[in-house]
Parts: structure tokens; sequence; C-alpha cells
């Protein structure tokens, strides 16, 4: 029996080998996880909660048994019976490995909490909301009309607003009789009309005038992070916007694995749901508070995600997304009420609805991206990509769309790379590499500083620098490519090859120093050979769905690109080009959209109109499967190169001259040039 076990943490994707008996926390700080204790590790703070997982893990390499950490200990006990531990949460000052070990750290248990940077668009909406106040005047019940209240609350709704075929459930049908005696036969009443339906149904009931106004929340449930915009269903005002991590990127960092792990796991979908349900329980709870509203009057949720989170939120057991033919168990819209996913902490009659999904591997995401950016009303041709962990890619103008999703990883997260870390303070977002002396300098979240400033050290005093989120490490490989740091093939040169000590041997490749945070006991921030990999494979998966979608249009060449989602928000043009990213194209055509799925969840929230013309659009996309295309692999072969091994990006040499070294060589061009440009078909 070995005296060691593996301990991996997400979402950092940081892991090491520890002797049985390490204390969590422990492992976490020596491992560098952004993990939080103010206590000394007695137990009292609470700050070092972590969430254990158990059950096998294909991805990690690892099958983690019950007994992976220490039984609860005295602390902990008395800790959860004063203050509260939540369900499956350990204090990681006091559990001890002893065993190979998954931990989750949850968002509230991080020093640096991530900056979830899915902000409210603000661009306009037409209102048209599936759920209305109408204040009505009722007639008091007589010995002469024996009719019911609800009978009577229906008449006046016909007779004032002339509308008909109205519903209510038990829950109203309770508080219906006192609210009418309070508002002396005066009551606001909330309908909702599901799109394309004539029928409506009471949510609840006011005495009086209701002037406190009713609200919705529009939700990007995302593989990595959970996106919320409190919205007013009056004018579509956005109260507030906030977010957190998806809790289930302990179980998976990427979709497949989640899969993997609710068919390796006898009860891992629902355990899954749980964990997914929960956070949103949890997110509404703080955006009501933070609008300081009372979150009984969150009458409506929009959601948008991609198939395997549409199917864990609604508790369908994901497996057939992880085969050929790829089945959903439905790609049409949905409205069901929010108890029927235990969504709690919003009005008890709150109706969610969930976006059509485009199909097996492009989600409800994609369709609320496409009723956002429009592609299927565009004159010219227009690729818009949303960048994420899973991206979902459409091609098109006024005559055709395509659509298909990319598995891209969490490397643009900032995952799987070695100093790579969620978008915080102090993570290095923007970076810049003078191509003569090869020196660095670059800026973090929470500053506006570069960090040649002389005040950078002071601006930066509180959060440091800790290391590298996804649009740093784009920037970083970028202009490394650009400085002459990284040849075409993607290696890394040596000191005498580049011509500066940054370049550090690092085994038998090389790695590029960024920043030496050593002397003040920081991190050392470089970029590693394995880096560069990550985000080759990442980026390579990006472009060759997008040359498939190019492919089937017959086309060589795009009008303009899209950049889409949180993370595509804050990619610049030009590295995301160098890079060789997305396809050559004029860079002021390449423009961001920003959170577009968010916005077009907002638009569905605020607008029935707009969910009827989602539908009938989704079901004029053809989607191509990037699983079972043969030209896939090559094309993703092909785009392992930076920026590419054939397409010649013309148009960006014309403006970012790439130099063209090979370290692997020692001379000669590894980019590979060759390859003729299709005419655009007529």
């Amino acid at each position: 029996m070995s005296d060691d076990a593996l301990v991996i943490f997400t979402p950092s994707g940081k892991r090491g080998r520890f002797a049985l008996g390490t204390p969590v926390l422990t492992a976490a700080r020596q491992l560098g996880v952004d993990l939080d204790s103010v206590c000394g590790g007695r137990g009292i703070c609470s700050k070092c909660q972590v969430a254990p997982s158990f059950g096998d893990f294909p991805k990690h390499g690892v099958t983690v048994a019950e007994t992976a950490l220490s039984e609860w200990n005295a602390v902990e006990a008395r800790y959860d019976r004063v203050r509260g531990l939540k369900t499956g949460r350990r204090l990681g000052c006091q559990a001890t490995v002893q065993g190979d070990i998954v931990i989750d750290v949850p968002s509230e248990s991080q020093v640096h909490r991530q900056v979830v940077r899915k902000a409210a668009s603000a661009r306009p909406i037409t209102m048209d909301p599936a759920t209305r106040l109408y204040f009505i005047e009722v007639q008091e019940p007589n010995m002469h009309e024996p009719s019911g209240d609800l009978e009577r609350v229906c008449k006046a709704l016909a007779e004032q607003w002339q509308i008909t075929d109205v519903t209510a459930k038990l829950p109203v049908l309770n508080k219906l009789q006192p609210v009418l005696r309070k508002g002396k036969w005066q009551i606001t009443v909330a309908l909702h009309q599901p799109a394309n339906s004539e029928n409506l149904q009471i949510l609840d009931v006011w005495p009086g005038l209701h002037e406190g106004g009713i609200y919705g929340l529009a939700i990007d449930l995302g593989s990595t992070t959970i996106a919320a915009h409190l919205c007013d269903l009056s004018d579509g005002r956005v109260l507030t916007s906030s977010g957190l991590m998806n809790p289930q990127i302990r179980f998976g960092e990427d979709l497949m694995s989640r899969v993997s792990y609710a068919m390796m796991n006898p009860g891992g979908d629902r355990e899954m749901t749980t964990a997914v349900r929960e956070a949103i329980d949890a997110l509404t709870e703080e955006i009501a508070k933070e609008a300081d509203i009372d979150p009984t009057l969150i009458l409506e949720t929009v959601f948008v995600c991609n198939p395997v989170m549409h199917h864990l939120l609604l508790g369908i057991d994901p497996v057939e997304l992880g085969q050929a033919p790829f089945a959903l168990a439905t790609s049409s819209s949905l409205t069901l009420p929010a108890r029927d996913l235990d969504l709690t902490k919003m009005n008890r009659e709150a109706q969610v609805y969930i976006l059509p999904c485009i199909a097996g591997h492009v989600g409800a995401d994609a369709a609320a991206v496409a009723l956002s950016e429009e592609p299927n009303k565009s004159e010219d041709l227009v690729l818009v990509v949303d960048v994420g962990t899973n991206a979902e890619i459409l091609l098109g103008d006024k005559s055709r769309v395509l659509a298909c999703s990319s598995p891209t990883g969490p490397a643009f997260e900032g995952a799987q790379i070695s100093s790579g870390q969620r978008a915080a303070p102090g993570a290095i977002e923007r970076i810049e590499i003078n191509p003569e002396t090869k020196e660095p300098r670059f800026r973090v979240i929470g500053s506006d500083l570069w960090s040649d400033d002389p005040e950078f050290a002071n601006a930066t005093a509180a959060t440091g620098v800790t290391g590298i989120c996804g649009s740093g490490i784009i920037e970083a490989v970028a202009e490394m490519r650009m400085a002459g740091i990284l040849d075409p093939s993607g290696l890394i040169g040596s000191a005498e090859q580049v011509g500066t000590p940054r370049c550090e041997v690092e085994g038998r490749v090389n790695a590029y120093l960024i920043h030496d945070g050593s002397a003040d006991g920081g991190p050392r921030i470089t970029v590693t050979q394995g880096d560069i990999r990550a985000i080759q494979l990442a980026k390579s998966a990006l472009y060759a769905g997008a040359k498939l979608l190019m492919d089937e249009m017959g086309v060589d060449s795009v009008d303009r690109v899209t950049l889409a989602g949180a993370f595509g928000a804050h990619i610049s043009p030009k590295h995301a080009m160098v890079l060789g990213m997305i396809p050559d194209a004029p860079l002021d055509k390449v423009t961001s959209a920003g959170n577009a799925a968010g916005h077009g969840a907002r638009i569905a929230l605020c607008s029935r109109e707009a969910r009827g013309r989602i539908e009938e659009v989704v079901g004029q996309i053809h989607k191509i499967e990037t699983a079972v295309e043969p030209k896939f692999q090559e094309h993703f072969v092909n785009a392992s190169a930076i920026p590419n091994a054939v397409d010649p990006f013309e148009i960006l040499n014309a403006v970012v001259p790439l130099p063209t070294p090979s370290f692997n060589t020692g001379g000669g061009d590894a980019g590979g040039a060759g390859g003729r440009r299709r005419r655009r078909r007529a």
C-alpha cells in the first residue's frame, strides 16, 4: 500500500502527491491553490471549506473511495452543530488525505474570487413580457350569484381587460380569498402567458394596486460559470448582475468528463443536478439581496445552456449525449414551474422558460446567441463564435445559417495552464512583449496600470500578481509568436536562440518567464511548453469547427467575425488572429458582442414574440456534427501551427508580419505557408 496519495484540486486543476495524513489546507498551500483561511487552522473561521468528490474520474485517472478523507473530527462536528456546514462540505484544516482525492474549492472559499465578467448588454430590447400585472375590481359575493372567488376574478379580467382562458394553481387559490378581502375586492394579479399559447395562469395576487414591481432572471448556465441578470419585467431594466462558479466543475472541467462521471458513477447525474440547482438557488438569493427586493417577486426565469447543462438542470441523465448520434431527450423549448426544478428561492409559482436546443451538441446557449446576433438577417457573411469551455459557432447570412460546437476545453479559462487561474483580481489579463528586448510588461485585473509604471507595485499591493487568466494566456502566446520567442510550430526557443535569459530550461524544453515574485513570497509566472500545447489544442478545435462550416458554405473567407461570450469580450482581435483562433479577416471586421448568450436570454425573458421567433429560427439552422466529420481532424492538425500550417492569413500578414524561426531544426519556416485561397461562392 502506497504511503502517499494524489490530491487534485478543482477548478484550478492543480495536483500533487502528499503523504497520508496531510491536511487538505496544507496540500492546497503547497500547490498554490487559492483556499482561504484566517484562523490558522483551528477550525474557527470556516473560510477553508472544501467539497470532496467520490467515485470514478476517468479524466483525472483516479477512483476516489469514500475513505479518501479522514472521518469527521470533534472540531468539525462542533462547528457543524454551532454554525452549520453545507451537506458534503469539510473543513480543509481538519480533513486529512487518506487516499487519492478530488477536492473542489467553492468560490466562497477562494481568497481571490473569480470576477464573473458576463455583464449585461445595454442594447435595447422591445418589451413584450410573458408575465404582466393587471389591476381589477372584483364583484363581491352574494347569495343570488353563488360563484367562487376565482370565477369572479376571471369574470373581472374578461370584462375589464378582455382576457379569457385564465387558470390558477392551488398555492394561488390558498391566498386568493384573504387577498380579495384585504384589498376590499380590488386586487392586482400577475398573469403569465407562454409563447404561442392563449392560455394564461395566475402566478400571484396582491391586495389593491401592487406598486412593488415584478422581476425575472435571465441565467446563462455555462460549463464553468453561472451568470444571472435580475430584470424588471415592466421595462426590462437590469437591476443587478451576479455570477458564480458552476460547482459541477469538481465532477469534470469539460462536458464529456461530466458525462463520463454520470456513466461511471450510479447516481452521478443526480449528484450533478442537485449541485447546480443548489447553486442557482444560492445565486437567486444573493442577487435578490443585492438588489434589495423580495425574492417572491421573481416570477420568471429564462435559462440558456449547452445540451449537457440543459439535461443536468432538468434532471435528465446526459449519457445519450456522450455517444453518437448524440440524441437529446427534447430539443424543443420548455415552459415549466420553478418548483419542478426544486428552485425554492423565488416565487413558488415562478415560471421557467428554457430556449430550444439546435442539436445534440449545440444547445440553447447557441440559440440565444442567434437570437441576440441574428446572423439570419445579415447582408454579409458573418462568423459568430461564442468562446468558452465548449465553443458554439454560427456562420451565415440571410440565405442560410450553419452551426456547430467545438470542444475547446478549459484552457481558455486559465485551467490546465501552469500559472493559470480564473479571472480574479491579481490575474494577468493583458501583456505586451518588446520584440527587440524580449522584455514583457503586463496588466492585472483590478488595476489599469502596466507593470512598468512606477506606481504599479502600490496599485497592486492588495492583490499582488497571482497568475494568468484566459485572456492573458492568449495574449502571452500571441506576443511570444510576434516577438520571435515562439516558432510557427509552437516551440519555445532557448535563451541562446532567442537572446534573452527569460527563456529558461525546463527539462528537455524551455519556458518563458513573465514575472518573478519569489523575492516577496509571490509566484514565478511562466509560460511553459505544456501551456503552449494546451492553447494549441484549444485554438485548433475552435478553428477546425469554423473551417468545417466554411467548407459546408463553400467559402474560403468570411466578411466579418463576432466574438461572443464573457471570454470573447476580453480577447484582443489581433492576438486571436495571430494565434489562429479565428479565420483571417480585416481586424476592423473582428468585433466583440459581449455576453451574447446572456443578452439573448434577456430578450427571451422580456419578449414573448422573441420566444416564438427563435423557436422558428432554430428549426431553420443547419447543424454540422464535428465529432463525425472526417475533415475536422485535418483542419485540426493544420490549425496546430501558429497561426496555421496551410491557410496563409494574408490579411493578417499585411498588418502584422510574423517572424519565422525554427527552434527544432535551427532554421527554416516551420509554419507552412502553402495552400491557395478558394474564391468565395457567388
